[in-house]
C-alpha cells in the first residue's frame, strides 16, 4: 500500500473540489501500480496472469519429478567446502628438507633386532629419530645428499660400515594442500605455506587448474583433484505463512534432485495453520523480464501421485505455503479486539472498585466479610 502524505494541508474549503479533482489521478496510478507485471506480490496470492506456462520458456525448461532438468556447471562460492587431493607434490630443487617431511630411510648394516627401515618424520627441530640404540640426526635445511651423508657419518658411531639411502617419502606441503578446505568469505581456499588461491565463480574443472597454476610456483608439475565436498552456497527457502503471527523461513541447499515434496518434507508437512495454497517463486533467469510464479497443485500430488506440478526445485527458489484465511482472519480480528478487551477490563475493574468503596466506605472489617478471610 502507497500513502500519500500533503506537506501542506488544503484549505477547509477547497477540500471537495481538489479532492474531487485527484480522485482520478489516484485511481490511474492504483490501476498503474497493479497492472505492472513485474510488481512484487505482498501480502495476496498470485493472480493467473502472473503465472509462467507449465513448459517454460526453451531455454529455461522447467524440471518435474518424472522429467529432471540437468543444472549447469557448479560454479563455486563462498561457504562451500572443496576437498583436494594432491596427486603429484615434488618440490622445486634445490630442494631442501624441511620439519615435517617424511623421509624413506634404508640402512644397510644394522643389527637384525635393531633395522632401521621405512619412512621417518622430520621433528618440528629438524632432527629425525633412527631409533633407540641410533639416537637423532639433524637433517633440517639440508639436501637429500647432504642429509645422507649426515646419517651416515652418525651411524659409524656405532655401526660398522653402515649403507644409507634417503629419499623424499611425503612432502609437509602434501599435508596442508590434501584434505577439506573452505572457501572464505573473500572467495580464496587458503593451501597453508603455500599461498591462496582464488576460486569464486570458477567451476570444478576450473578451480583445478587454478590451484595447479598457483602451486606451479613451488612445486615441479604439480597435480590435484578438486571436487565439492559441501554445496553451501547454492539454496531454497521454504516459507511457511503463521496466519498472521510471523512466517517461518527454512534454508536448504541445492543438491540437483529436489522437488516441491522433497522440500516440504524438509520441513514436516503443511502445518496446522496452512493452507494448500502453494507456489514457487522463481527469480528471474538471465535475459528475463520478471520472476516466474508456478502454481503447485498439492492434493493432486499427494492425493493422485501427479507430477506435473511437483517441480523440480532450482537455486534461489522460494517455496511460498500461504496460511488458512479463517486462522489468518481470526489472529487479525484477536490482534485487534485484544487492547479493547484489556482497557475494558481494567475500567470494569475500577468501576467494581469504586461501587465496593460508596458501599462500604469503612472498609469490608464492619460488614462480617473481614471474619471471612475477605
Amino acid at each position: 500500500m502507497t500513502i500519500f502524505f500533503l506537506a501542506n494541508p488544503i484549505p477547509r474549503r477547497q477540500r471537495p473540489r481538489d479532492l474531487a479533482r485527484a480522485w482520478p489521478l489516484a485511481i490511474a496510478l492504483i490501476i498503474l501500480i497493479g497492472s505492472n507485471g513485474c510488481g512484487t506480490i505482498a501480502s495476496r496470492p498470485p493472480t493467473p496472469s502472473e503465472f509462467v506456462s507449465l513448459e517454460g520458456p526453451p531455454e529455461h525448461p522447467v524440471g518435474r519429478e518424472l522429467d529432471m532438468v540437468s543444472l549447469p556447471a557448479y560454479t563455486i562460492e563462498p561457504p562451500d567446502v572443496l576437498t583436494i587431493e594432491a596427486l603429484r607434490i615434488v618440490p622445486k630443487s634445490p630442494f631442501r628438507i624441511r620439519p615435517l617431511d617424511t623421509l624413506q630411510i634404508d640402512v644397510e648394516g644394522t643389527s637384525l633386532d635393531q633395522p632401521i627401515r621405512g619412512p621417518h618424520l622430520v621433528e618440528p627441530g629438524g632432527t629425525v629419530n633412527l631409533g633407540p640404540g641410533y639416537g637423532r640426526v639433524k637433517v633440517s635445511n639440508l639436501s637429500l645428499e647432504e642429509a645422507r651423508d649426515a646419517v651416515e657419518l652418525h651411524l659409524r658411531r656405532t655401526l660398522r660400515d653402515p649403507q644409507v639411502s634417503i629419499t623424499l617419502s611425503e612432502s609437509a606441503g602434501l599435508q596442508q594442500v590434501t584434505g577439506q578446505h573452505i572457501v572464505s568469505p573473500d572467495g580464496y581456499v587458503n593451501l597453508g605455506t603455500y599461498g591462496q588461491v582464488f576460486v569464486t565463480g570458477l567451476t570444478v574443472e576450473g578451480a583445478r587448474a587454478a590451484i595447479e597454476e598457483h602451486l606451479a610456483k613451488y612445486l615441479e608439475e604439480p597435480k590435484v583433484s578438486v571436487d565439492v565436498f559441501s554445496f553451501n552456497s547454492k539454496v531454497y527457502y521454504v516459507v511457511t505463512e503463521g496466519g498472521g503471527n510471523g512466517d517461518n523461513i527454512n534454508r536448504f541447499p541445492v543438491t540437483g534432485n529436489e522437488t516441491v515434496l522433497t522440500a516440504i518434507t524438509q520441513v514436516n508437512g503443511l502445518s496446522q495453520l496452512s493452507s494448500k495454497n502453494i507456489w514457487i517463486a522463481r527469480p528471474a533467469p538471465d535475459g528475463a523480464a520478471c520472476d516466474q510464479i508456478l502454481p503447485v497443485n498439492w492434493n493432486d500430488i499427494v492425493r493422485g501421485a501427479d507430477t506435473s506440478t511437483n517441480y523440480q526445485v532450482l537455486p534461489g527458489d522460494r517455496i511460498f505455503i500461504e496460511s488458512d484465511h479463517w486462522i489468518a482472519a481470526n489472529t487479525t480480528l484477536n490482534k485487534i479486539t485484544a487492547p479493547f478487551e484489556r482497557v475494558l477490563g481494567f475500567v470494569l475493574l475500577g468501576a467494581n472498585t469504586t461501587q465496593t468503596l460508596q458501599r462500604f466506605p469503612g472498609g469490608l472489617q464492619g460488614t462480617g466479610f473481614g471474619n471471612q478471610g475477605f
